[in-house]
């Protein structure tokens, strides 16, 4: 990972869910990632469960499964941005039709679930110099998720066993996944799935989404047209102008996020147009938006369980 996007992360999960300098995986809500649902760890995920789906963010074996089978043949497989792509298509409509609460915000949504799927590839694929792109087949997928099994019937989460596989080798340091290779990633996932560069939810029934106008919630300094063209923008913009109220920090810890923030804006090569009269209106009025918590919670009525 490079070093301006290690360093957001750090610095944005530190003061978002730990102690303003530091944080951890596990831990109640605000203080791991565990805790962090909505901002840092948020639904429509790949393999893990939507919070008010299913009452807590663990593996979900069907999920696992679906992605797994978008490659079949063991010798060929390869779970690169192409497949992850696809998967992502149908996860975001699968929390559509499933999750009562899906809520799909700027951060949660167009920053952080993205990564979770290009994360994937980008870090868990085999890397040789034949393949400096990586590979990333079968059993390494099984072995970073701690799934055992021989046949997706036979599939189970070993919860604590994620491993790094044997004979396993990372991508080169001098081709560092940084902010801008991130971006890049994010348009071409967009390039046949728009929907992720909108912000929305569902209304407290399943397939209820209504779209938010980005335009109406950045008070007209965004469209929809320059969030496609630069969508890690419109996240700084937000986050600088609604730390405080959308992600619940305290008034003393906005000076560290800045400068992380900044970091982006310099990654990107560019200053976002920032946004002067943020309207969280529409998106308050989403039932799951102030569902904050985990690592369990309740499940949503009429929630939908594989």
């Amino acid at each position: 990972m490079g070093t301006d996007l290690a360093t957001f992360l750090a610095i944005y999960g530190s003061l978002l869910d730990g102690t303003l300098t530091g944080w951890s995986i596990g831990g109640a809500e605000h203080t791991g990632i565990g805790g962090s649902h909505g901002n840092y760890e948020t639904d429509s995920s790949p393999v893990y469960a939507d919070l008010n789906q299913y009452g807590s963010n663990e593996v979900v074996i069907s999920q696992f499964t679906d992605l797994f089978n978008l490659q079949p043949n063991a010798a060929t497989a390869n779970y690169n941005l192409e497949v992850l792509r696809d998967f992502r298509g149908t996860r975001f409509q699968e929390s559509i039709d499933k999750n009562p609460y899906y809520t799909y915000n700027p951060i949660g949504g167009i920053l952080v679930s993205q990564a979770a799927f290009t994360f994937i590839y980008r870090f868990m694929a085999n890397h040789s110099a034949a393949n400096p792109e990586g590979v990333l087949n079968q059993e390494v997928l099984k072995s970073f998720y701690a799934i055992t099994g021989d046949e997706p019937s036979s599939f189970v989460w070993n919860k604590g066993h994620e491993k790094i596989p044997d004979n396993w080798y990372k991508r080169n340091s001098l081709d560092a996944y940084t902010i801008a290779y991130f971006n890049l990633d994010i348009l071409y996932f967009e390039e046949t799935l728009p929907q992720i560069l909108e912000v929305g939810c569902n209304q407290g029934k399943v397939d209820t989404y209504d779209q938010i106008s980005v335009a109406t919630l950045s008070g007209g300094a965004y469209t929809a047209q320059s969030v496609a063209a630069n969508p890690l923008c419109f996240v700084v913009a937000t986050l600088e102008a609604g730390a405080a109220s959308l992600l619940g920090l305290p008034t003393g810890s906005l000076g560290s996020l800045t400068t992380a923030i900044e970091g982006i804006s310099s990654a990107l090569g560019m200053t976002c147009p920032a946004i002067t009269d943020l309207n969280l209106t529409e998106l308050k009025a989403c039932p799951g938006f102030s569902l904050y918590g985990g690592p369990t919670a309740p499940v949503a009525p009429g929630a939908i369980q594989d």
